[in-house]
């Protein structure tokens, strides 16, 4: 059980330091529209995989990944919207 609580806590720690990550592009591209760098089908893809993640990461009733890629989701999300609404024809 021990180590079960430890390979979760390096997890959480994954899933901190990855979704953290996230969060500066997500602000950065709110704040200035600039969509530019970014593929709608990559970013549509990546969505698909983080949903993937999650559902995956509840069926295995891991805590990490329920809370990593739920707040990736959400962020990859906004990212979508905005390449929608921001991109040039």
């Amino acid at each position: 059980m021990a180590d079960l609580d430890l390979i979760e806590g390096v997890g959480l720690l994954a899933a901190a330091l990855t979704t953290y990550s996230f969060l500066p592009q997500v602000y950065k591209t709110w704040k200035t529209k600039d969509v530019s760098a970014f593929s709608l089908t990559t970013f549509t893809l990546f969505f698909i995989g983080i949903v993937c993640w999650l559902i995956y990461g509840i069926y295995k009733e891991s805590l990490s990944m329920i809370l990593a890629n739920s707040i990736t989701m959400a962020s990859s999300f906004v990212i979508l919207l905005l390449i929608i609404k921001y991109r040039k024809p």
